[in-house]
């Protein structure tokens, strides 16, 4: 795996509507949304307040057009599975639940940016916290359509089920109360699965 190129080296090659989210990621990530003034933005930019104001209206534009992108990369989760399983449901849901653990060691110190962001900002009308519920929204809806498809006899429940685990075990990893967290998330959603495996599906999963 190649290494990743120091920050100035790689901010310097960057356009600048990249350069203000890559920075704008580091600093919302490491510091908060709320603490992170434009300027500071600026600055890590290697830019002006004036620039970013060009590529986004406002801060808290440039709050939501980072969150989509880090939606964007769970979707894109979403459809690696799907690809490479096909007509595999069971499979896609146990892949996403390993998307998801080993994503863990990065959240344990920098904390899940959606957990972050949902405690910084309680409107939710803010457009940062419409991105992320609309985001949660879609990850369900095809959560739930895996589990149909696997034949489960209440997929709703089951990808409620599921999500809980899923979303549980990033907040336990942020906080350090539970350990070998990854470990535990995958037993429990094979659990889920294996008890809410149709006829067909175990079928399926056998063949």
């Amino acid at each position: 795996m190649a290494s990743t190129p120091r920050r100035p080296s790689r901010v310097a090659k960057l356009p600048p509507r990249e350069r203000i989210l890559d920075a704008a990621e580091e600093l919302f990530q490491s510091e908060g949304i709320r603490q992170v003034g434009v300027q500071a933005i600026a600055d890590r930019a290697e830019t002006t307040k004036m620039a970013i104001y060009r590529h986004f209206e406002t801060k808290d534009a440039l709050v939501a057009e980072w969150l989509r992108i880090v939606a964007a990369d769970y979707r894109a989760a979403f459809d690696r599975v799907e690809t490479e399983y096909p007509d595999r449901p069971e499979e896609q849901i146990l892949a996403l639940a390993r998307f998801i653990a080993e994503g863990l060691p990065a959240i344990s110190y920098r904390g899940c940016p959606f957990i972050n962001s949902l405690a910084e900002l309680p409107n939710r009308l803010h457009p940062a916290r419409q991105v992320i519920e609309e985001h949660k929204a879609h990850q369900t809806r095809r959560l739930i359509g895996m589990c149909t498809e696997a034949q489960m006899s209440d997929p709703e429940q089951a990808a409620a089920e599921i999500t809980f685990v899923l979303e549980g075990a990033q907040v336990s990893t942020q906080n350090g109360s539970i350990d070998q967290t990854g470990d535990r998330l995958m037993k429990i959603v094979e659990g889920i699965v294996d008890r809410n495996r149709s006829r067909l599906g175990a079928y399926r999963a056998a063949n």
